[in-house]
């Protein structure tokens, strides 16, 4: 039986995950394979949304040289029928009024990989907190990969988990295959957090180019010194080369959750079925035949 919460009810979706927006491993192949396995996906541009069911529109509000029109984008997402939003980083106040104003479903999200914020809580913590103190259902972000964590998510109180990394590595996914390899191949421990010294906490994966950018950190550089090093076309270049050490790029702990290359309906089927026995086996324990102590 199809898991059932907010989320899928409200959205039309067979299985409560959402991949995360990711700024350049998400062409149009990979986001419509992630429609397909009925998971929610964030759309590159809103003309496309024929060819889509339930999708949405991620606005990510990050510190800038040249700040983008975020207002501006939402607006004109509205106007060309984009109804769900996925928004994330800074604070969102001014595009999410624009967007409830206009009767849109938003999601914002919260402490996933890439933006894990400045106060270090973790996500068991995290969600705890969102249970007892948000009355708004809200979706689990950063750390999950798998069925396990969706269960763990679904069982904290969210109504689903928004993946990133784990959707890198998958077939659809336009990033160079040594990339690929290189998630599959690392572990937990092999992300470090840059840019705190400017609180602009990023998550990244820990490469020669992640060390220059701490080294600069710690001596209390200024950020036109560190700008070079972290810029996103340079980061670009590792999903075009498949050069793991050309730039910083962003990748969640659950590296060490991930060991294959999998098709997007593979994984979020593997994912759901993970999810339904995990949930089944936790009922058991307060009312199978052993429950008795």
């Amino acid at each position: 039986m199809p898991i059932k919460t907010y989320l899928t009810e409200t959205l039309g979706l067979r299985v409560p995950v959402v991949m995360g927006g990711m700024q350049w491993p998400t062409p149009e192949e990979l986001k419509h394979a992630i429609e397909q396995a009925r998971s929610l996906i964030d759309p590159e541009i809103a003309k496309e949304r024929s060819k889509y069911g339930a999708f949405g529109v991620n606005i990510t509000l990050l510190p800038a040289v040249v700040p983008p029109d975020y207002e501006g984008y939402a607006r004109a997402a509205l106007e060309a029928g984009v109804r769900i939003f996925e928004t994330a980083g800074n604070n969102p106040g001014p595009v999410i009024k624009i967007l409830k104003d206009a009767g849109a479903f938003v999601i914002h999200k919260w402490e996933c990989a890439g933006h894990p914020g400045e106060d270090d809580i973790g996500g068991l913590v995290l969600l705890a907190l969102a249970a007892d103190q948000v009355k708004a259902p809200f979706i689990a972000s950063g750390g999950v990969a798998n069925g396990r964590g969706l269960a763990a998510t679904l069982a904290l109180g969210a109504v689903g988990a928004n993946m990133g990394t784990r959707f890198m590595a998958t077939k659809e996914s336009e990033i160079d295959d040594k990339i690929k390899q290189v998630i599959v191949q690392s572990g937990e421990r092999d992300t470090a957090h840059i840019l705190r010294s400017l609180r602009n906490t990023t998550r990244v994966f820990k490469n020669k180019i992640t060390k220059e950018v701490l080294e600069l950190e710690a001596r209390h550089a200024e950020f036109k010194e560190i700008q070079p090093l972290v810029s996103g076309q340079r980061g670009r270049t590792v999903y075009t080369k498949g050069d793991p050490n050309a730039g910083v790029w962003t990748a969640g702990q659950t590296l060490g959750l991930i060991h294959d290359i999998p098709t997007c309906k593979e994984l979020v089927a593997r994912i759901e079925r993970e999810a339904e026995e995990r949930i089944r086996s936790t009922y058991a324990y307060v009312n199978g035949p052993s429950a008795r102590l």
